[in-house]
Parts: structure tokens; C-alpha cells; sequence
């Protein structure tokens, strides 16, 4: 092997390892999030991660960042939850039972994520400024779902029901059924199910 081929190989193996090492400090923080601890100290992170605290400030700037990028890093694995299941012409039922399954699911896996970012978010533009961009996303899937439902109400009533499907399917509704009053999964899902309907079947 020739030197040049030698020294590219090394640049190769320390920035893997550079890669691996900026995962590890980010899976340690999503884990710590799992903890319940939502604000963790660089020192925790790098304990968990098993990466040197100088590293962790040599790969993240600081702990904002820190935070944004593992929040960042849980949207994209979370993104098929995302995505708007099933067409928006079906049978009424079996849309909102898709619909609230879906949203039950996403709150599952950034559930404890989401906890960590309302918490940062009052510290940090730019996490308020992610936060604002899911909650967006997650409104024009309501409206696109029961379109058919909104289309068929006055400008004023669409608007109003859609919030308020918006609301009843935000992460804060199932954290306050599941932690707070004690709902299991299938019980919170029934809940949000049966008020979806009523909703929809109140401006029909």
C-alpha cells in the first residue's frame, strides 16, 4: 500500500470513528430523554455515551445544539409516523381508527423527546421554531384526512373543528391521558377516537 493510500485510510478510520462517536453522544442524550431526564449535563452525556466530555464540546458547540440535533435525530427515525395513513375518501371509522393509531404511535416514540423539547423551548428559538414546523405539519394532516367531513361545513365550523381535532390529537392530549389520568394505550385511543367522531359528526 502506498503512502498516500495509507494516509487516506487513516483520515477514513478517524472520521468513521468521528461519526460513530457524534451517534453514540446523541443516542446517549435520546436515552437520557427516556430517563425522564430532560435536561442533562454534558458530563451525563458523556458518561452515558462513553465519549470524553472535551469530544462531546469538541463535536456540539454546546448543549442547545446538543439537544437540537438528538431532537433532530428522533424526528428522522420517527418520520414514517408521520406520514398520513390511509386515503382521505374512506369509511369514516376506519379513517379516524387509522388516524388516532398513527398519532398514538408517534407520540410512543417522541413521547419522551417531546417532553425535553416543550422543556428547551423556553430557552431556545430555535427549538420553539421545530416544534412550531411538526405542530404545522401534524394540523394539515387533520385537514387532510377528514376533508371530505371540513368540506362539507361552513368556513367558520371547518376552522373551529379542525383545531379542535388538532388539539385532541396533540402530544400534550395523550400525555395527559396516559400520565396523568392514568389511561392505558387502548383506553386513550377509544377516548380520542370517540371525541374525533363527535367532532366530525356534530357539524354534519
Amino acid at each position: 500500500m502506498t503512502t498516500e493510500a495509507v494516509g487516506s485510510a487513516e483520515v477514513d478510520g478517524r472520521t468513521a470513528r468521528r461519526d460513530r462517536n457524534r451517534d453514540a453522544v446523541l443516542d446517549a442524550v435520546l436515552e437520557l430523554f427516556s430517563e425522564d431526564c430532560l435536561a442533562p449535563a454534558a458530563q451525563d452525556v458523556a458518561a452515558r455515551s462513553g465519549v470524553s466530555l472535551r469530544s462531546v464540546y469538541r463535536y456540539y458547540e454546546d448543549m442547545d445544539e446538543l439537544v437540537r440535533q438528538a431532537i433532530a435525530r428522533n424526528v428522522e427515525r420517527a418520520e414514517p409516523l408521520f406520514e398520513v395513513p390511509g386515503p382521505d375518501d374512506g369509511v369514516l371509522t376506519e379513517r379516524i381508527d387509522a388516524f388516532v393509531t398513527a398519532r398514538l404511535a408517534l407520540y410512543e416514540a417522541m413521547g419522551p423527546t417531546m417532553r425535553a423539547a416543550l422543556l428547551r423551548s423556553r430557552s431556545s428559538e430555535l427549538v420553539r421554531q421545530q416544534i412550531a414546523a411538526a405542530r404545522r405539519r401534524l394540523l394539515d394532516q387533520v385537514r387532510h384526512t377528514f376533508r371530505p367531513e371540513l368540506a362539507g361545513m361552513s368556513a367558520g365550523a371547518r376552522r373551529e373543528v379542525a383545531a379542535a381535532i388538532d388539539v385532541l390529537l396533540e402530544f400534550e392530549s395523550a400525555e395527559h391521558l396516559r400520565r396523568h389520568r392514568g389511561l392505558s394505550g387502548p383506553e386513550t385511543r377509544r377516548t380520542l377516537e370517540r371525541a374525533v367522531a363527535a367532532l366530525l359528526a356534530a357539524e354534519r
